[in-house]
């Protein structure tokens, strides 16, 4: 289908035609608009009194707000909205109460907590996801909320866990015109796209990206004339300002992504009256003839002389309606006033979860074994995905390469390939292409729909291919996935795996194939990582990532995937290992050595090298995971050896060794009878040569050194 315009209207010209809008409609409109720049304006009077701390406003958009927010259901329809969204937030049903008391910061907001900024909306009863600073990170996470929909409709029994699902429903992501230059954008527009999606993406362009204007920004001034090559996507322009023209235009959009259509795209001119925010001064950049003309196409302006050419109000009567707003507004400002911040003790709360927590004693169980045969890392990986996934109709399994064959019919002839490494092979000839399916080549555009499916209720286990191109997923990551449930007070929450592979050792991997930077993660709150180094820690800790409610990155080494030395048995269906336990996998006396994924194995061979040729008992604790860190099982060793030797693959500098050796010398100084040491990668990329390699990574020779050394001190 080819894409679908409209041309906006001369921006000055009033609608005779109401769309069918009784005077009723338009006089609650103009309520509603009016309630939303009164916020904004007390809020301002708050900030200049240093009674809260910040304010951006949605003055100017007020008409998109309420034009829109007819058409849609709140107990069915997804919204995934940016700050300049007062109003569209008030039609559906929060209160000024609500925004100002995330204006004070309060404990009683209901969109964070105290924890956000004014005017990031969101609120679970309103079906509102939980707004970020960053711009534009909303656009994947209501793609993917949109496609779980889309699974819900073609997976049996998946339906009954989404939230608030319906047949007919759909999802709007709003945005301003300067955000639509992220990639992720783009990104999302292709996906909609290509899974013809029920989303409506609307931007809302008031020509300004704080000081920067549209035409700087966007090729030939607009972003909706741009679009027109993406396939069934309807694109309409409207006049922003002209809440009659909004709803005429925004309804015609919605009924499309309704009747399954595909995706839309409302490109709505507006005004920005105010500054970005009150950090900004739009004076500083736009000439005062600009700004007056701005004031002159005010919306809340020309809809109160609106209301009264067409004989729906009076003079009189509009200022009764607006002296009772005002009211409205001054009470629940005095009301959130009196509300307290958050307690103090409340600091921690919401960062992890409080319910199924990869910590907790429940998924602590022994292994059932079956038949004798060892299997690889590889094989053990694969079959805790099978078996979760025939346990759990909520789990996907996504990323680029995952699925055995995408086109039709050639698993018929074809074996299909199942991942680079083949850790994925056979799940979709098994479950189908609605559960293990291939993304495009982005990253972000894996995590942010997992982001969103897993909001509404899925548990996505995603892959992103490699660690070294894990990062345009970083925003998504850090950003989104690990703040979710923390800075919405626990209202939402985001169960997603993300695995990935790392790691040297293979000869050839080079810059770009052999990263190790797990602390870029770790010191993210909110996220737990997990680096298993044999097959059945691998089955257990995987089990544990998908079955827990914490958003969880799973590191698996390319070089321990097919060793034998690591293989391990099949250790049932239900085998779960908690986050936070390490494992002592040689006992010694002399000296603990603490280490992790593929230095387990090198560091054993120069524990048994120092014992045999230097009689050093060396004591080897595997960590399992990086987040939590077992400090209890690190501390009873060290207090039995008295020194300590932290060894890992990521670079010395500032690594998981630095953390583990600081808190090692705070908490347990007293037992030390030596320094706390470290082997780690020299401080330099992981080189292509093969001889280099070998100089860059820590090697059996070089823990053996370290330990001999430290046994000496």
């Amino acid at each position: 289908m080819e894409t679908e315009t409209r041309e906006s209207p001369a921006l000055d010209v009033k609608r005779d035609d109401l769309a069918g809008l009784t005077g009723e409609q338009l006089l609650g409109f103009y309520r509603t608009m009016l309630v939303s720049r009164l916020v904004d304006d007390r809020e301002i009077a708050l900030k200049r009194q240093n009674r809260i701390f910040f304010q951006i406003s949605g003055a100017g958009h007020e008409a998109i707000g309420v034009g829109l927010a007819a058409h849609v259901d709140p107990a069915r329809d997804w919204f995934f909205l940016y700050y300049r969204d007062r109003a569209f937030t008030l039609a559906v049903g929060q209160t000024p109460l609500d925004h100002l008391l995330q204006a004070v910061g309060a404990a009683d907001d209901p969109a964070s907590g105290g924890r956000q900024m004014p005017s990031h909306y969101g609120d679970k009863r309103y079906n509102i996801a939980n707004t970020s600073s960053p711009t534009g990170t909303q656009f994947l996470q209501a793609v993917g909320a949109a496609e779980a929909g889309l699974r819900a409709s073609r997976v049996d029994g998946l339906a009954e866990h989404l939230s608030s699902f319906a047949d007919d429903e759909i999802v709007i992501c709003t945005t301003g015109d300067g955000t639509t230059s992220e990639g992720e954008f783009w990104e999302a527009l292709n996906t909609a796209c290509n899974l013809q999606l029920p989303v409506l993406f609307v931007v809302e362009d008031n020509e300004y990206a704080i000081s920067v204007p549209v035409e700087v920004q966007t090729a030939g001034g607009s972003v909706s004339k741009l679009l027109t090559g993406f396939p069934s996507l309807r694109i309409e322009e409207c006049d922003g300002t002209d809440p009659v023209d909004v709803y005429e235009v925004a309804g015609e959009l919605v009924a499309h992504c309704r009747d399954r259509k595909g995706p839309a795209l409302l490109h709505a001119h507006c005004t920005r009256p105010y500054s970005h925010s009150l950090s900004d001064d739009e004076r500083m950049y736009r000439p005062a003839a600009e700004l007056e003309e701005q004031a002159a196409r005010d919306c809340i302006r020309q809809l109160r002389a609106r209301l009264i050419d067409l004989g729906f109000a009076t003079e009189e009567s509009l200022t009764a309606l607006e002296e009772a707003a005002k009211q409205e507004v001054a009470d629940a400002s005095d009301e959130a006033l009196t509300r307290p911040q958050p307690a103090a003790e409340t600091v921690y709360d919401h960062l992890y979860t409080e319910e199924r927590s990869p910590l907790d004693a429940a998924f602590r169980s022994e292994p059932v074994y079956g038949e004798d045969r060892k299997l690889t890392m590889v094989d053990l990986l694969n079959s805790c995905m099978r078996e979760e996934m025939e346990r759990d109709e909520r789990i996907v399994v996504f990323g680029e390469d995952v699925a055995d064959a995408s086109r039709e019919g050639a698993l018929e002839e074809v074996k299909g390939k199942g991942g680079v490494f083949k850790v994925t092979h056979g799940l979709q000839a098994r479950f189908g292409n609605d559960r293990v399916y291939n993304s495009p080549l982005a990253e972000a555009n894996i995590v942010g729909r997992a982001i969103g499916m897993a909001l509404r209720g899925m548990r996505p286990v995603v892959e992103v291919q490699f660690f070294d191109y894990i990062w345009p997923a970083f925003h998504q990551i850090r950003n989104e996935l690990a703040t979710m449930r923390y800075r919405s007070n626990g209202d939402f929450s985001c169960p997603v795996v993300v695995r990935t592979t790392y790691g040297g050792y293979l000869k050839g991997g080079a810059i770009y194939h052999s990263q190790t930077g797990a602390t870029l993660f770790t010191h993210t709150p909110g996220l737990r990582v997990v680096i298993p180094s044999d097959a059945e820690d691998a089955n257990g800790l995987l089990r544990t990532a998908i079955r827990c409610d914490d958003p969880v990155l799973f590191l698996e080494h390319k070089h321990l995937y097919r060793q034998v030395y690591n293989k391990g048995r099949d250790p049932g269906p239900d085998y779960t290992i908690p986050f936070g336990q390490a494992r002592v996998v040689r006992e010694g006396t002399d000296l603990t050595l603490i280490t992790c994924g593929a230095l387990v194995k090198r560091s054993m061979d120069a524990a048994k090298q120092a014992e045999s040729e230097l009689g050093v008992s060396v004591e080897v604790i595997d960590l399992r995971t990086l987040a939590p860190l077992d400090m209890d099982t690190i501390a009873t060793s060290v207090k039995k050896t008295n020194k300590a030797l932290v060894v890992h693959e990521d670079a010395l500098s500032f690594g998981i060794g630095a953390e583990i050796s600081a808190r090692i010398a705070d908490e347990l100084f007293p037992w030390l009878d030596g320094p706390v040491r470290r082997v780690a990668s020299k401080d330099v990329w992981v080189a292509y040569a093969p001889d280099l390699e070998q100089v860059i990574l820590p090697q059996v020779s070089d823990v053996r050194a370290a330990i001999e050394d430290l046994a000496n001190f």
